[in-house]
């Protein structure tokens, strides 16, 4: 008995030992190194690349809070039949928030692109339509063409605020611009829907560009296949002095969805920076034969405009902005409007 007992008490020994060495011998396994977020510099600052892939991405925005005076303010940001309006105060004050998803990444065709930007604004939460969130921009481009939703080319305005050089400026387009350097030609095609009284046409633009030292002048020129009318507008801008002169000049044949305000119209603004962060510009306006309100140029009637627009920077990200404006036409009485904005860059 003795020697089966010893006998039994080994096995269970090397039993027990054989299990703790089993146990030793399982390793766990050591974490995957983590994909730190890099820099891409490939197409200027503030890109980094997704993790996992070679797209690079920017987020950017802004918050910005104005307040704007002039004859029935509060209803001017807003389309009445949408909204119903705000009220007839000669003042407002509003906040909106922007934000931007710039996605790029190098191809055999070219930089793909893919731009998404939405508004977020708020107003007096007791009025209707007190806010509202708007899809800015949202385009897919590679290279030279682009696709979606974006600012056509009659966006592009003088310096300051004082300056209105286009109707409806943005649509869903297809665009091919071609940029060689210092010379540039570009084709667009607009869904003109509730640009216009018509239901739904379509818009044809082109656009040539040169930029010779300082110097750059455009000739843009677009037609609305709904009503059949077109609009032509050049564009002059140039280093002058201590700062940029800029002059434009506008014929319609009649009233389309790029422009309907007047048969013609010419305006000049010039900005001089009187420091690295301060800037006045003065500028002017003047309409000719103004849309007589039902359909065509016929009124006789003119109009014109004189402001100032003041900028300020006042520490890296945060600038403020005033304007005052002076419009007097034929057909209404004369208004002083403008606005005060305070706005914070990111």
């Amino acid at each position: 008995m003795n020697i089966k007992s010893l006998l039994l008490g080994s096995a269970a020994a090397l039993a027990a030992v054989s299990g703790a060495q089993a146990a030793d011998a399982i390793v766990a396994a050591e974490p995957e190194p983590l994909e730190y977020v890099r820099v891409c510099d490939a197409f200027g600052t503030g890109y980094f690349y997704i993790p996992g892939t070679e797209t690079c991405l920017k987020i950017g925005g802004f918050i910005r809070v104005q307040g704007s005076f002039g004859r029935d303010a509060a209803d001017s940001r807003y389309n009445e039949e949408d909204f119903g309006g705000q009220s007839t105060s000669d003042w407002d004050m509003f906040s909106r928030a922007y934000i931007s998803f710039d996605a790029k990444s190098d191809t055999e065709f070219g930089t793909l692109t893919g731009f998404f930007a939405a508004e977020f604004n708020a107003d007096n939460d007791t009025d209707v339509g007190d806010s509202f969130i708007d899809v800015d921009e949202a385009y897919i481009q590679l290279g030279g063409l682009k696709a979606g939703f974006f600012y056509s080319w009659w966006d592009k305005g003088l310096n300051g605020e004082t300056d209105s050089l286009g109707n409806v400026t943005e649509f869903n387009s297809i665009a091919y611009l071609y940029d060689g350097g210092t010379f540039q030609a570009g084709i667009a095609v607009d869904e003109l829907e509730g640009a216009t009284t018509k239901a739904n046409g379509v818009g044809v633009e082109g656009i040539v560009s040169a930029t010779l030292g300082g110097v750059s002048f455009d000739l843009l020129g677009a037609f609305d296949t709904e009503v059949e009318e077109g609009a032509i507008r050049a564009l002059l801008s140039a280093d002058l002095g201590p700062g940029v002169f800029q002059a434009a000049a506008i014929w319609a044949s009649d009233p389309n969805a790029y422009w309907a305000a007047s048969e013609w119209s010419v305006a000049a603004s010039y900005r001089f920076n009187a420091t690295e962060k301060f800037a006045i510009t003065p500028g002017a306006q003047y309409w000719g034969d103004l849309n007589d309100g039902a359909g065509g140029f016929d009124s006789g009637d003119d109009q014109w405009r004189v402001g100032i627009t003041a900028d300020y920077q006042i520490t890296e990200g945060l600038a403020s902005r005033f304007t005052i404006n002076y419009t007097d036409p034929d057909n209404a009485e004369e208004e002083v409007s403008g606005f005060l904005r305070l706005q914070r860059d990111f």
